[in-house]
């Protein structure tokens, strides 16, 4: 392999490299917001501590979306995908009041 082969491969490489790179950042979805519509008739927050307990006596401590048949996400994720939300991330350690303890 010549020299002009091989930078042209190394190009090519790199090139492919920033498509992956950019492709798996924009699959990350966008978690969602305490305020949005849906997140606000479901009691969702971010933390399950500053859950409403007043207004939501269905709440129990360590309940977290982590912990829920709706979450998505890996053991250990700091988020995921959940079904309440499509296409929005929760925080593992958020709560809301479709909370279904995994089985």
């Amino acid at each position: 392999m010549n020299d002009s082969n091989r930078r042209v491969f190394m190009l090519q490489v790199a090139a492919g490299s920033t498509v992956l790179l950019a492709a798996t950042a924009q699959a990350q979805p966008a978690m969602v917001n305490e305020k949005d519509a849906t997140a606000v008739s479901l009691g969702y927050v971010a933390d399950a501590t500053k859950t409403d307990a007043k207004k939501y006596p269905k709440y129990a401590a360590g309940q977290k979306c982590g912990t829920c048949q709706l979450f998505a996400g890996k053991a250990g994720d700091a988020s995921g995908p959940c079904g309440i939300f499509p296409g929005k991330a929760v925080a593992a350690n958020g709560w809301c009041s479709a909370y279904v303890k995994k089985a």
